[in-house]
């Protein structure tokens, strides 16, 4: 995960917090972050930082365009609606 990424998200929530609300260990979210958040994972996480984070940023290789993964009708932070 590239480093600005990892910024934005441990910048809303600790991997602690973040690994309480999806269910896992804090230890699972660090190798996320350092690695690559698995699949299952990647919607989950994105509600939970309020679509601030995209699918397609987190996984480009599941979700190849910008808004591939977000629900219709999720309206996306102001920064990203020119996407």
């Amino acid at each position: 995960m590239k480093k600005e990424l990892r910024n934005k998200i441990t910048q809303r929530f600790s991997q602690a917090e973040i690994g309480r609300r999806l269910g896992c260990m804090q230890q699972s979210v660090s190798l996320w972050l350092n690695t690559r958040v698995p699949a299952d994972r990647v919607i989950p996480l994105c509600q939970l930082m309020g679509w601030e984070v995209t699918p397609h940023e987190l996984r480009p290789d599941l979700h190849p365009t910008p808004i591939s993964g977000i629900p219709e009708g999720v309206i996306l932070p102001q920064k990203q609606q020119g996407v």
